[in-house]
């Protein structure tokens, strides 16, 4: 059955389509059949019909694909869509900041529930905030503190020495700092955090492990589905491949799968699609990313597998069983 699907991301001329996991979705849905659209966030609407779940629009653009750099995509003309009317399935795949407008957008979207099949399943991206949700599986975790009074900063640093602090909403790898056992900067960078970012601050012991790799894991509809190994370029510590990492493939240990197995049933339950969890030296559980997870098109160059086809069994599946 082909569905129309729309995709609510970035916009498609601000892409690398070598690495993209997006771009990765819409190609193998297009593949599929499907009738693929594109639309820019600032574009949702809701307007009252008289029905709590109100008439949810946006401006959207059918779009073909093609994995050619450069040439790699075209538009038809964009138009007011009606979600609920006019599309089978919406991919929430905007880059995060997880801010005011991103949990907006998603209560709108969560007003389609029962007309049109959102993954991943918005109410639950809102109640599954990355380095949040991974607090229901702190067994896995490194020591850490979530906190912003600067005497709760010291006195973890004392207990742990060389530490790393991150915005407790940030993405990408931006913004994370390591601090060295003396302390000197930790004054100065909370001050730095308090201005820019209302909420608490992440503090981990930095850990050599990372050395050995942070691990994405993709796990689809709860099922693992592949991983790749990311190492630090020369002179980082963060292994971001938006930060210069690299990536090599990977198999899992026995500790991650144990990491999987804890929690692919409750990731299923609640509608978390594509889910990519990151893990240090093979062992510890760091974040466990819901809103725009990316890594596929690297696990399948590695593995040789078919990460976008995988996700869309499962949302043809969701789809058709709602």
């Amino acid at each position: 059955m082909s569905l129309r699907v729309a995709v609510q991301m970035d916009p498609l001329e601000s892409i690398n389509i070598a690495g993209d996991s997006s771009f990765a979705l819409m190609l193998a849905a297009q593949n599929r059949g499907h009738e693929v659209w594109h639309y820019d966030v600032s574009t949702l609407a809701w307007e009252s019909d008289g029905t709590p779940a109100g008439k949810i629009t946006a401006h959207a653009a059918p779009v073909t694909v093609k994995p050619v750099k450069g040439d790699h995509f075209s538009a038809g003309g964009r138009r007011r869509v009606d979600l609920a009317r006019d599309i089978d399935v919406v991919l929430m795949r905007q880059d995060p900041p997880f801010h005011l407008g991103y949990i907006s957008a998603a209560f709108l979207l969560d007003r389609l529930k029962g007309t049109t099949l959102v993954i991943n399943d918005p109410r639950e991206v809102v109640n599954a905030p990355e380095k949040m949700f991974v607090l229901d599986y702190a067994r896995f975790m490194p020591p850490t503190m979530i906190a912003r009074h600067l005497d709760d900063l010291k006195t973890f640093q004392r207990e742990h020495g060389s530490i790393v602090v991150k915005p407790l909403h940030g993405n990408g790898g931006k913004a994370i700092f390591r601090l060295d056992t003396d302390g000197t900067n930790l004054s100065a960078l909370s001050e730095v955090f308090d201005k820019t970012w209302p909420e608490p601050h992440m503090l981990q012991p930095f850990l050599p492990e990372v050395s050995e790799g942070d691990k994405r894991i993709v796990l689809v509809d709860g099922e693992f589905a592949g991983a790749i190994n990311r190492f630090p370029g020369e002179g980082e510590f963060r292994s971001n491949l938006a930060q210069g990492g690299h990536a090599e493939a990977a198999t899992l240990t026995t500790r991650e799968e144990e990491i999987c197995a804890a929690m692919g049933p409750e990731l299923k339950k609640r509608g978390l699609v594509f889910v990519g969890i990151d893990v240090i030296g093979g062992n510890w559980l760091t974040e466990i990313n819901v809103t725009s997870p990316t890594g596929i098109v690297a696990i399948d160059k590695f593995n040789g597998t078919d990460t976008a086809g995988r996700i869309w069994d499962a949302i043809e599946r969701r789809h058709a069983d709602q």
